[in-house]
This record gives structure tokens, sequence and C-alpha cells, in this order.
């Protein structure tokens, strides 16, 4: 009964990491949708002005028949132009459509098994840890690499090469000190207004970046230094007052001058750089409901935490006099994956196993170094060993005490 349940399925708690895989292509339709609403407002609204003007000024006489024409010609190409844009919107959206289907297809096939024992439970954890590994890959900057696995095994529906290649190449921008492709992403469509709704302070963050190179760079004129600001920095005075009163005082500190004022030295460190491309980062999985870290790390995190015992980080080191012969402990010491070199440091800082009952061995005693076996165990142990009689040997260690020295414990 207990090899049943524990090979048993939960398709609830595999959902749980595969949530992004369902939510991203929904909240890039939702944002996909609002695009194309905000195109069509805005050039609706152009168009419904451009045509009254035109009526009245035809009706009135002060429009001659040339200017008429060409005022619908105006508008006609306008027209064309957000039908292009329509276009692609909508090609965007069967895109998203044909991903959502595939990967609501992915899952749906986990829920045809109901054992890990099934064989066709080691493919579709394949297929997964596929996906984990290319989006490991995409959120470090290896778009090329990621490309090329998800091409080979087919999983490009599964994956966001698109929506992270953009995001990367904006990141890659900013460390190359330049702002102009992050500021078009903030301004795009309704990008704006959802940034003002989370409070983010992405967009001022690039306008003030922007303001200091224009003071670093001596050849631009103070009257252009001032027309940014009043434009961009001064409508923050009250959201962001450090900032803007920095600002200020920048005007009056060269950059040659400031080494000595850590405040104002730090506005022209080369570390700004990089703390915009993490802000910039961040802010870009919020909007898109995207975990802060890779899929793999939560993966692993859980996986090493359902197998994580006190024992595995215990501060007693393993001693290399440990018994040689078979034990239960030496052999669940040898084969535990969290007590492996390769594994035991990632798992120092995730959370225990949890466990609902406890196995403890009757008649403990506790050894001087700390450690506590039942008291046939040290006996048989000992036996074995050769050890003479009064005397046991730790099971781990490989210490040996007199049994006057080993203290009864009991569980409370």
């Amino acid at each position: 009964m207990g090899d049943v349940t524990a090979s048993k399925l939960d398709h609830e708690s595999h959902l749980l990491l595969d949530q992004p895989l369902l939510r991203l292509p929904i909240e890039l339709l939702r944002k996909n949708f609002r695009s194309a609403h905000f195109e069509v407002e805005k050039d609706g609204t152009y168009l419904k002005n451009a045509l009254k003007e035109t009526a009245t000024g035809c009706v009135n006489g002060r429009t001659s028949q040339a200017d008429v024409l060409k005022n619908l010609d105006t508008m006609i190409a306008r027209m064309r132009g957000v039908k292009r844009k329509l276009t692609a919107f909508a090609d965007e959206e069967n895109k998203l459509h044909r991903h959502e289907e595939a990967r609501v297809k992915h899952l749906n096939e986990l829920y045809a098994m109901y054992s890990v024992d099934d064989v066709k439970y080691e493919g579709w954890s394949r297929t997964r840890l596929d996906r984990l590994i290319v989006d490991y890959l995409l959120r470090h900057g290896y778009n090329e690499s990621a490309r090329a696995l998800a091409q080979e095994k087919g999983i490009e529906p599964l994956v966001d090469l698109d929506t992270f290649e953009q995001m990367n190449r904006i990141r890659k921008c900013i460390l190359n000190r330049s702002v102009t492709e992050a500021l078009a992403w903030c301004t795009a469509g309704d990008t704006k207004k959802e940034l003002r709704k989370m409070d983010s302070n992405l967009e001022f963050m690039l306008r003030f970046q922007q303001y200091i190179e224009l003071v670093r760079d001596r050849s631009t004129k103070p009257a252009d230094i001032l027309a940014y600001a009043h434009k961009f920095l001064v409508p923050y005075k009250d959201t962001y007052k450090k900032e803007v009163l920095q600002a200020c005082g920048m005007l009056a500190l060269p950059p040659g001058s400031v080494q000595q004022i850590d405040t104002y030295a730090d506005l022209y460190s080369d570390s700004r750089w990089e703390m915009l491309a993490n802000l910039f980062t961040s802010t870009h999985y919020a909007l898109l409901s995207l975990p802060s870290i890779p899929l793999l790390h939560i993966a692993l995190s859980s996986g090493l935490s359902a197998l994580k015992t006190p024992a595995c980080h215990s501060s007693h080191p393993a001693s290399a006099a440990a018994p040689s012969h078979s034990t239960s402990l030496s052999l669940a010491a040898s084969v535990c994956p969290i007590c492996s070199t390769e594994l035991n440091e990632l798992a120092r800082n995730v959370p225990y196993a949890f466990h609902s009952k406890s196995h403890v061995e009757p008649d403990l005693l506790m050894l001087p170094n700390g450690r506590a076996y039942g008291k046939a165990r040290l006996e048989e142990y000992a036996r074995k060993a050769g050890l003479p009689e009064g005397q046991v040997k730790d099971l781990r260690t490989g210490e040996v005490f007199s049994m006057d020295r080993l203290k009864k414990v009991y569980i409370t």
C-alpha cells in the first residue's frame, strides 16, 4: 500500500511549477490586445478630428477641393497604417493562441497518467526538463543555445523565446550604456499605464540616468540640460524628491569635482548601469507575472528539500574510519543525494523535508560526541567489530567509547 501511495502522481503539485507555462501567453494576449486597442483609439481619434475639420472647412468654403483631396489621402494613408498594425497584432494573437493550445495539450497529457511508473511519464518529464533548461538559458542570456535546444527537441510552442530575447536585447543595451531601447519599451502602447499601476520607478530611473549622462557630457548646453530636467524630472519632484534634488545639485558640481562627495560620486559610478539592468529585468518579470528566479532553480529546490534531513548538514563530519561493512545507516549515507559532493552545498539553505511520522530506535543511548543510536544496534556493531566487552563504536565516525560514558535518552 505504501509503494502505491508513493508512486501515485500528484497532478496539482506538478501544476504549481507549471503555472508560468499557462500564465505567460495569457499575459501576452492581454498586452497584445491593449496595444491594439491603444492604436485604434489613437488613430481613430485623429481620423474623427481630421474628418470633422475637413468637412467643416468644405461646408464653410474655407478649404479648397485640392486640400480636401489631400486631407482624404492623408487619412486613407493613416488608416492603411492602422490596418498593417492590426494585421501584425492579429498574427501575434494567432501565434499566442497556438502556443496556449500546445501548452494545454502538454499538461493534459499529464492527467492521463496516474503513476510515476507509467512509461509515458518518463517522456513527459524529459520534455519538462528540456523546458526548464531552455528557461534557464534564456534568463541568463544564452539565446542562441536556448533556441537551438528548443528546435532540436521540438518544444518551441512550450517556451517563450521571443519574449526573453527581447528582454535580453534591451538588458544588453542598458549594460552598453544606452537607455533608448528601455525607454521605448516603457512607453510603447499602454505599458506606461501598466507600469504606473505597479508604482514602478523604472521609467524615472532611466530618465534620471539619461540626465546624468547629459551632465557628464560637458559639451551639452546648460539650457538643454535644464529643459530636459523640467520636462522629465521636475514633474516627479514629489514622488522622487531625493533624486530631483540631486539632479539640481549636479548642475553645480562637475563630474571631476565629486570624488570626495559620496552621494554624487555614486551617481557617476559605472555600477549604476548594472543596477538599471537588474531593475529592468525585475520589472519585466513583474509585468508578465513571471517568477524572479529560473524555474529550474524552483524545481531543484523542491526536490532537494523533499530529500533533505538534519543529518545531511550535520556538524559532525564523516570520518574515514567509518565502518566498511554494510549497515543501514552507512548505506543511507552513501546513496543520499543531498550528502553527495555535488548537491550538498546547493541544499544548505533549503528547508528540511516534511515528515508526518518519525521512526526512533528503542533504548536510545547518546554517545559523548552527541550522536544517538539504539542499544541493540550498538552492541551488534561492537560484536562485529571485535571490540572488548563494555566498549561500543560510533557507526558513522568510528570513534570508540566505553559503555559507562553513554547516557540513556528519552523522547519527550
